[in-house]
């Protein structure tokens, strides 16, 4: 991704606008479709977006802009790549068991 996300906890609309180089009211209909994105509401109803927000802001325009998904196929490429993520942890996890169960035997051995 060619943007850059300022190390910071919480976001404005306006600034998340500016990151994504798109207007607020792109960000808050992507909101009502992608139901991954989830702001955090101030008392005065104000929308603060959370760097994962933000980051995954910025796939979907990358989907939408730069790939040329619809707004249904971006929804579907996020699940295949949520999805292949979820393996590749899974996998991360068997090998770390992996490993630990190899250092146990080693330790017997020895």
């Amino acid at each position: 991704m060619d943007s850059i996300i300022p190390e910071k906890a919480y976001f404005r609309i306006g600034e998340v606008s500016k990151i994504l180089n798109v207007e607020p009211y792109v960000i808050r209909y992507w909101e009502s479709e992608f139901k991954t994105i989830k702001p955090v509401r101030t008392k005065t109803s104000q929308r603060l977006y959370r760097k994962k927000d933000v980051q995954e802001l910025l796939t979907i325009r990358n989907l939408l802009y730069q790939q040329r998904f619809t707004i249904n196929g971006a929804k579907q490429q996020l699940m295949k790549m949520r999805d292949r993520e979820e393996s590749a942890d899974t996998e991360n996890e068997k090998l770390i068991y992996i490993k630990k169960e190899l250092e146990q035997i080693r330790k017997i051995m020895s």
